[in-house]
């Protein structure tokens, strides 16, 4: 089902899960633990209704340090926004943002610029590599362009005017990229297909392991 990511992706069985408000998540994950991100019309505030998780979207620039230390972080289940830095870009851009509509065709993505959270060294320091679970949520592209043109006709996004399927693929592929990153750092990472998909875990070894 998730065959056009560029991941090596393994199932988690549905009797691995428990259900949280309609939703399946591994049994070891807590409802505090979890950020809903993606591209634009992947289906994140669908996830987070459900879910009742927290109404206001947030933003993280991933190019900041400590940005797991903001208040975006701390109000969770809550959907994320990522901004993702590039070369020749100062700050992280978020992929609805005019740089990114302008220059999406030639911008490339520097993971060395990604910041990590420091994994826990001492009794009371706090464990960032366990206070948070990502849940990417990566739908087939032509799916989202479907749900994108249909926002466009009821103007209720201004981001959907301008739709282009290969912008879409793009920032799919970024998504993967950045979900393959925190995967192999050590941090907690979730692939679905949709809000009510079961969800996958990548089958790579992480510094965690």
């Amino acid at each position: 089902m998730l065959s056009f990511l560029p991941l090596p992706l393994e199932a988690i069985p549905r009797e691995a899960c428990a259900e949280i408000r309609g939703i399946f998540f591994p049994k070891e994950v807590r409802f505090r633990q979890l950020i809903v991100t993606g591209p634009p019309g992947a289906g994140k505030s669908t996830l987070i209704q459900q879910l009742r998780g927290w109404p206001e979207e947030g933003y993280i620039d991933l190019s900041y340090r400590g940005w797991w230390k903001t208040q975006a972080m701390n109000l969770r289940p809550r959907e994320v926004h990522l901004g993702l830095p590039f070369q020749g870009q100062k700050m992280g851009l978020a992929l609805f943002e005019e740089a990114w509509n302008q220059g999406w065709e030639s911008l490339v993505l520097e993971e060395a610029r990604i910041q990590i959270p420091p994994k826990k060294r001492f009794f009371w320091s706090v464990n960032w590599h366990t206070r948070f679970v990502f849940d990417f949520l990566l739908p087939d592209p032509e799916q989202i362009l479907r749900r994108r043109r249909a926002r466009a006709e009821q103007g209720t996004h201004p981001v959907d005017v301008a739709l282009d399927l290969a912008q879409i693929r793009r920032q799919i592929q970024l998504f993967s990229q950045v979900a393959d990153y925190f995967h192999r750092r050590g941090l907690r990472v979730l692939i679905r297909a949709a809000p009510d998909a079961l969800p996958y875990r990548i089958a790579s070894p992480s510094s965690d392991a």
